[in-house]
C-alpha cells in the first residue's frame, strides 16, 4: 500500500458504511421484501410508481378518496433519494422573481412562487395533520457569501425584500459569524429564519406507516418495466405480473428510467454526494455549529450541510466530481472541503458516504401534469423534499379528482434538448464551468 493509499484509508473510521446515514438511525428504510404484499392485485383504481415522497404523498390523497392503490417501487421503499438527501426543507425554488418574470411573464413567475411557499407550508401541515414523528423544525438556513462582493449582493437582496415571500430574512456580517459558524471560510451572510429542517430517518418510514393505514398496496422490490396504454387506462407490466390501471402517477424523479421516454429525456440525473463524519465531541460542535441551522453558500457547486439530529456528526454534501463516481472517492474530496470551511474537523474521520440522483430539469423548475390519465410530478433541482412532498399531493388530488386548479408548475413547458435521452454528456463541461464561476464569484 502506497502512503497516498493509507492517508485516504485513515480518513475513513473502523466502522465506515458506503450508506446513508439516514438508513442506520431511524426504523430503517423497508420492513420487507414486499411490505407484506405478495401477489399483485389484477387491477386498480391508480398505480403509482416510485415509493418515495412524491409517490407516498399522492397514494394518501388517492386511496382516502376512495380509490384503490397501488405502489411500485424498483427497490426498497424510500431507497431513492427520499431516504439519501439532507433533511434540508425551503421553499424549493431556484429561479429568481426577476428571472422568472424574464421567462415567463411576472403572473407565472408570483404563481411559481406563491407555489414555492406552498410547499413548505404544507410541510408544516402535514406533519402536524398526521402527527408524524419525524423532527420537523423551523431551526432557519444560514446561507454563507464564499466571496467578498457576494456578501454585498446578498444584502442588496435582503433590504429590497423578496417580491413575493415573507422571508424575515437578515444579515449577519462577518464580525458577527460565532453566533451562526465556527468559521473565518465566510464573508458573513444571510439568514431565512423560516427554513426548516426534518429527520430523513424518520419522514419516510412515518409517512409510509401513514400510507399503508389508509389501505394503499405497496410492493417493493418490483420494478414496472412496461407501460402501454389499454383501453380506457393502461397495463403496467412487472416481474410479478400485469396491473390494470384506470391512471398511473410516474414519481421517479432522479431515477426514471426508459418505462416514459418522454419524461426520461426532460429529467437529468445528477449525482448528489454527502459524508457523515464520526461523532465528534460536544464542546466542538457547539462551538462550531452553536445553532441547529441548515446550511448553504453561494457557491454555483452548492454545498449544504448541518448537523445529525442528535448533534453528534457533521452531514456535508455536494457535487464535487466532473463525473459520476463511487461515494467512496468523492468522500475523499467532500472531507477536504469540510475542513477547509472548519480545520478543527481535520482529525475527525468519516463514518458514512453515499450519493443520490438528483432529477434536474432544463429550466431548473419542477414539473407537474398529465396526459390523459398519465400523471407526472417531478424535476425538484435539488430541492425535493418539501416540494415533492407538495406536487405528490397535487397530482394525487388531481388523479381523484379533487384538484380543479391546474399548479403553475403545469403551465410551463417541459423542455429537453436535442440528442439528449437521458445520459448527461454535457456534465462535465457544465461542471467545469460552475467551477470556474465559482473561482470568480459570478
Amino acid at each position: 500500500m502506497t502512503p497516498a493509499m493509507a492517508a485516504t484509508d485513515a480518513l475513513f473510521s473502523p466502522d465506515f458504511k458506503p450508506e446513508p446515514y439516514w438508513w442506520h438511525s431511524g426504523p430503517g428504510k423497508d420492513t420487507g421484501p414486499d411490505l407484506g404484499l405478495t401477489s399483485l392485485p389484477p387491477e386498480a383504481d391508480v398505480v403509482i410508481i416510485g415509493a418515495g415522497y412524491t409517490g407516498l404523498n399522492a397514494a394518501l390523497q388517492t386511496s382516502r378518496e376512495g380509490l384503490s392503490t397501488l405502489v411500485l417501487d424498483a427497490e426498497a421503499a424510500g431507497w431513492g433519494c427520499s431516504t439519501r438527501n439532507g433533511g434540508q426543507v425551503s421553499t424549493s425554488v431556484k429561479p429568481s422573481f426577476a428571472a422568472l418574470s424574464r421567462k415567463h411573464g411576472p403572473d407565472i413567475a408570483r404563481a411559481i412562487l406563491e407555489e414555492g411557499q406552498a410547499s413548505l407550508d404544507y410541510m408544516h401541515a402535514l406533519v402536524r395533520e398526521e402527527a408524524l414523528d419525524c423532527g420537523f423544525a423551523e431551526v432557519g438556513r444560514f446561507h454563507g457569501a464564499h466571496k467578498p462582493h457576494l456578501y454585498d449582493s446578498l444584502a442588496r437582496d435582503c433590504a429590497a425584500g423578496h417580491p413575493v415571500w415573507k422571508t424575515g430574512a437578515y444579515m449577519v456580517p462577518k464580525a458577527e459569524m460565532a453566533r451562526e459558524l465556527g468559521t473565518d471560510a465566510y464573508h458573513g451572510g444571510m439568514v431565512f429564519p423560516r427554513h426548516c429542517s426534518i429527520d430523513v430517518g424518520r419522514y419516510h418510514p412515518a409517512l409510509l406507516a401513514r400510507v399503508l393505514a389508509a389501505g394503499v398496496l405497496v410492493k417493493s422490490h418490483c420494478p414496472a418495466t412496461r407501460l402501454e396504454r389499454h383501453g380506457s387506462g393502461f397495463a403496467v407490466t412487472t416481474p410479478a405480473g400485469t396491473i390494470r390501471a384506470g391512471k398511473v402517477i410516474l414519481a421517479t424523479n432522479g431515477y426514471s428510467g426508459p418505462l416514459s421516454p418522454h419524461h426520461q429525456r426532460r429529467i437529468i440525473p445528477i449525482g448528489s454526494y454527502i459524508i457523515a463524519t464520526e461523532e465528534l465531541p460536544q464542546p466542538l460542535v457547539d462551538r462550531l455549529f452553536p445553532t441547529d441551522r441548515i446550511l448553504s453558500d453561494t457557491r454555483k457547486l452548492v454545498y449544504y450541510y448541518r448537523l445529525s439530529p442528535d448533534r453528534r456528526r457533521v452531514l456535508f454534501g455536494g457535487r464535487v466530481s466532473l463525473s459520476e463516481t463511487d461515494p467512496r472517492i468523492s468522500a475523499v474530496t467532500l472531507h477536504r472541503d469540510l475542513v477547509a470551511l472548519f480545520p478543527e474537523l481535520a482529525p475527525y474521520r468519516i463514518s458514512y458516504a453515499w450519493m443520490g440522483f438528483v432529477g434536474y430539469t432544463f429550466n431548473t423548475l419542477a414539473h407537474c401534469g398529465e396526459d390523459k390519465g398519465l400523471y407526472h410530478a417531478m424535476g425538484y433541482c435539488g430541492a425535493g423534499v418539501g416540494m415533492a412532498s407538495y406536487l405528490g399531493m397535487r397530482m394525487g388530488r388531481k388523479a381523484a379528482g379533487r384538484e380543479t386548479t391546474p399548479s403553475a408548475f403545469e403551465r410551463l413547458p417541459f423542455p429537453t434538448r436535442p440528442l439528449y435521452t437521458g445520459t448527461p454528456w454535457f456534465l462535465t463541461p457544465s461542471v467545469l464551468l460552475y467551477r470556474l464561476r465559482d473561482w470568480f464569484g459570478v
